[in-house]
């Protein structure tokens, strides 16, 4: 068998996280090839995380979220182009299209575009706000203060870090959720239960089993929501966090299969030379059996690394199985998880007291442990249920008694 002919060219395409975590690992493994990463932000890559929770708090500055200096990010040795972003991928001519029209050649190409939030009808209002992206987050600083009313339309993650942040700030805070409790569908109803509790016992006027029908606006600005129990809301501004979709519409004609995300086999490769890595990514996790596609920090780190190494050393072949990981910091309170929780069967308080707010749950699906989650814990509690979850462990064994 002839040997793949090593790849002189790559290009990444998404400065993010996953983007510059694979340039990193490409150099770091011995690539010395051209090496182009673009990016459609003009800033050097930074992490989002804190941007729901230091810089929308004021305790950090954009500089502050940079994940590479930039004599770092220099010595790389990449072919950088910031503000720039990728309008079309051609695997049959191997060209990646830039908003200038300039075609780039590859030899490889890792996409790592992630997410762009969802939108709803009137988001283009004043008044009105996403958070993904630096100035989101700045934008909505510059309008938080103590007593300024702000509705948060969505109690997912990023709504119940911003309602945090916004409280400590004095905001006057609405968060609305059409489900019972906030996040029900991936932590189950009793850790939802605690975190709509915590909203409340921070002065959130938290509304679930509702939803925005409508907005009041005036003289071209929003000034309130309309709700399906037939209230309305005021506000001086509203964050949209209804959720994410995978950032892929410029490759719409590519060829590359599409399906919530770029499709990608156990190896993070979804066509000859074409790979994918963090929020963008779907992928087959063999540990669980299943497709995924996770919009969480570490994962975009470790698939980056992953895909990067693969594309290099395609044999022996060494499937992506992780153990999925991920945490959210509200008023002072760490919630954080392993293992595969959405569609679980069965969520089980197995140590802690949900009535002092400090406790670990169990996820089962099948017969099998898939996750288990610490709320208010400190992080060594958690960490041998990530090892028997990795294990497959069987859930009443994991679960009885000591």
């Amino acid at each position: 068998m002839t040997a793949a002919r090593a790849p002189r060219r790559i290009v990444v395409v998404g400065a993010s996280a996953a983007g510059l975590t694979a340039a990193e690992t490409l150099r770091r493994e011995g690539y010395d090839g051209a090496l182009t990463l673009l990016g459609k932000e003009p800033h050097l890559p930074y992490d989002r995380p804190p941007l729901s929770k230091q810089v929308l708090a004021g305790e950090w500055t954009a500089a502050r979220t940079r994940l590479r200096h930039p004599e770092e990010v220099a010595a790389l040795g990449l072919d950088l182009r910031l503000g720039t972003a990728a309008t079309a991928l051609s695997p049959a001519s191997r060209t990646v299209t830039l908003t200038d029209g300039e075609d780039i050649g590859w030899d490889a190409v890792l996409i790592a575009t992630g997410v762009r939030p969802r939108r709803l009808p009137w988001c283009g209002l004043p008044g009105t706000h996403v958070l993904r992206h630096l100035e989101d987050a700045l934008a909505l600083r510059e309008r938080l203060a103590a007593d300024r009313r702000l509705v948060i339309v969505g109690a997912g993650f990023l709504g119940s870090e911003v309602a945090s942040s916004a409280r400590a700030l004095g905001a006057r805070v609405t968060l609305v959720e059409p489900a019972p409790v906030p996040l029900a569908r991936v932590v189950g109803h009793q850790v939802g239960a605690h975190i709509a509790r915590l909203h409340r016992e921070h002065g959130v006027d938290l509304r679930t089993g509702t939803a925005v029908t409508g907005v009041e606006t005036a003289a071209g600005r929003l000034t309130g929501v309309r709700l399906s129990d037939a209230t309305t809301v005021p506000a001086d501004d509203v964050l949209v966090a209804i959720g994410s979709e995978p950032a892929t519409d410029w490759l719409t004609g590519s060829g590359v299969r599409l399906d919530d995300g770029v499709v990608c086999d156990a190896y993070n490769s979804a066509a000859p030379g074409v790979y994918a890595a963090g929020d963008v990514a779907r992928w087959h996790n063999p540990l669980f059996g299943t497709s995924m596609r996770l919009e969480h920090r570490t994962n975009a780190a470790e698939q980056a690394m992953a895909a990067a190494r693969h594309l290099l050393h395609p044999e022996p072949a060494r499937p992506f199985a992780p153990v999925p990981y991920f945490w959210t910091d509200q008023y002072g309170i760490r919630v954080q998880a392993y293992g595969h929780l959405r569609d679980h069967e069965e969520a089980r308080v197995v140590a802690g007291d949900p009535a002092d707010g400090r406790f670990l749950v169990a996820y089962r699906k099948g017969r099998t442990l898939v996750g288990a989650l610490s709320f208010g814990l400190p992080p060594k509690t958690l960490r041998p249920w990530r090892a028997a979850v990795a294990a497959r462990a069987d859930w009443t064994a994991s679960t009885q008694p000591p």
